[in-house]
């Protein structure tokens, strides 16, 4: 098993081709080959071959998702990046920990580290998705990076990490909750909650994104995520009977 095979690279609203050119060719270097790109600006993306130097095979199978929590669905565990240092409620991590973290959650599956778009970066609502948060330290005179840069600087901190847990280690772990999963419960709960009347109708967010950010932070396996959902499926039916009546 590669080091590689458990790291997806997810670029969220690219919309250079020139930047994916760029990104292929590092992930490449570092033997890097699962990219995503999620809600592009533009589908047309010729002329990054141009320069994807020996990349080619990452954009042949590069695969495109209509928003983040498709391209995040089939993995365990996600970072996201930005440059921005205060963040409402959270505390960023420093690259070098946000990569072990990767290297350790990869044990239960496939992990992602999320790449804002060139404009404006990760908003708050995308970086939520991600259950944690990183920012490369640089100087005020540039706090930004550019796309091509930040993902020079992660991507050789993962090779040197190491993101592939040993293949032992690997079959003793249970496989962990697909985002997609906890996605798909965090909607249920989101329903079955408005009916109850536990979330207030006019702002439910504030609560529900603290209960998903407490899902993510449980650590559930697939088959715990999976009876949760069939719970609340069930729960929203009762629900539903009860308003009936």
């Amino acid at each position: 098993m590669r080091p590689g095979d458990f790291l997806t690279v997810v670029l969220h609203q690219t919309r250079s081709p020139d930047n994916l050119g760029a990104v292929a060719r590092v992930m490449a270097n570092f033997g890097f080959g699962r990219l995503v790109l999620s809600d592009p600006a533009t589908y047309s993306f010729r002329g990054a071959e141009r320069l994807a130097v020996k990349g080619d095979a990452v954009l042949e199978r590069m695969a495109v998702a209509r928003d983040l929590p498709e391209a995040l669905k089939d993995c365990v565990y996600a970072v996201g990046t930005t440059s921005r240092t205060q963040l409402e409620g959270r505390a960023a991590l420093s690259p070098e920990d946000a990569v072990r973290r990767l290297a350790e959650e990869s044990v239960r599956g496939r992990v992602a580290l999320v790449f804002g778009g060139e404009q404006r970066g990760l908003s708050d609502e995308e970086l939520a998705r991600c259950e944690d948060v990183l920012v490369i330290p640089t100087s005020d005179v540039q706090p930004s990076m550019n796309l091509a840069q930040s993902s020079a600087v992660l991507l050789y901190l993962c090779h040197r990490q190491g993101l592939g847990a040993p293949v032992a280690a690997q079959e003793a772990a249970e496989p962990g909750a697909r985002l997609g999963t906890l996605d798909a419960l965090a909607k249920r709960m989101r329903e079955v909650m408005l009916a109850a009347d536990f979330l207030n109708p006019q702002a439910p967010e504030h609560v529900l994104n603290e209960l998903e950010r407490t899902l993510m932070r449980a650590k559930l396996t697939q088959r715990e995520a999976e009876l949760w959902l069939t719970a609340f499926k069930h729960l929203g039916r009762a629900v539903a009977r009860g308003s009936a009546s």
